[in-house]
């Protein structure tokens, strides 16, 4: 799985995308006659603050049975939930309604997003070929919590979503309920979680006090599939379609919301 440290590629991808605007902001600034680099740099930062408040909260506005449902997922923006179709308009309008009475700043402001939307959609086209490329689904040999043996190429024929976790990881607790709830909405996918370095009692454990009812758990006590999957943490959760075929990843706590985000435009909705 692709990553920077604990950083998720996507997050580094975009922060690469805003510092490069900021870059060309202010390099465009310079070549120009009375135009303040460091004003027009300072737009662009603020122009990407309000074109990411935008994205979110029209997300939110997409999905708001599920973030009402759990407002503390509103404040979880580690689950990648931006809408991006309306964050740059709206760090566009910001720009155009900032410089109303300067416009020398407008030019270079505009040319930076620009250079910064191109450069974040050419990086993901890049992250689709290199997901498309990832380990299919491993053919690890684990056990269920009453310790039966399975195979996880037993799940293939199916899209699957595969879920790493540990009792003692906080965001493994806090997204259970969403795979739990989502296993529901579309039984035409196999939600396996597999624990990673814990025996089955304290797995079972924590699912009983949780009060969890979750039908694929999986034992993995020497973090195999860790390893198989190039995980870098936990919680790390996959996204296979029916061939076996990785076709999406997230590094970190997943919401209901951007659960069945992926879940749709991955993996297609229930027939």
């Amino acid at each position: 799985m692709i990553g920077v440290g604990p950083f998720s590629i996507q997050v580094v991808v975009v922060g690469a995308a805003v510092v490069l605007a900021w870059i060309v902001t202010r390099m465009i600034a310079r070549s120009l006659p009375d135009t303040p680099h460091k004003a027009a740099g300072g737009m662009l930062l603020d122009a990407a603050f309000w074109g990411f408040v935008a994205a979110r909260l029209a997300y939110i506005a997409q999905w708001w049975q599920e973030y009402v449902a759990n407002p503390r997922a509103m404040i979880a923006i580690g689950d990648g939930g931006f809408a991006w179709w309306a964050g740059v308009p709206a760090a566009l309008a910001y720009i155009w309604w900032r410089t109303r009475s300067k416009s020398v700043l407008r030019r270079p402001a505009m040319a930076g997003i620009a250079a910064g939307v191109v450069v974040w959609v050419l990086a993901n086209s890049a992250l689709s070929v290199l997901t498309r490329e990832a380990p299919p689904l491993p053919d690890l040999h684990l056990t269920t919590l009453d310790e039966r043996a399975v195979a996880l190429s037993a799940y293939e024929g199916r899209p699957v979503v595969l879920n790493l976790w540990a009792s003692w990881c906080p965001p493994c607790r806090r997204e259970m309920p969403a795979f739990e709830r989502a296993q529901t909405e579309f039984p035409h996918v196999a939600f396996v979680l597999v624990n990673q370095g814990e025996s089955a009692q304290e797995a079972q454990d924590f699912l009983t006090d949780e009060g969890l009812n979750l039908t694929d758990v999986l034992l993995d006590p020497a973090s195999q599939t860790m390893n198989a999957v190039r995980s870098r943490g936990l919680p790390t959760t996959l996204f296979f379609d029916a061939q076996g075929r990785q076709v999406d990843s997230h590094l970190g706590e997943m919401t209901l919301a951007s659960l069945k985000d992926k879940i749709l435009r991955r993996l297609g909705p229930p027939s």
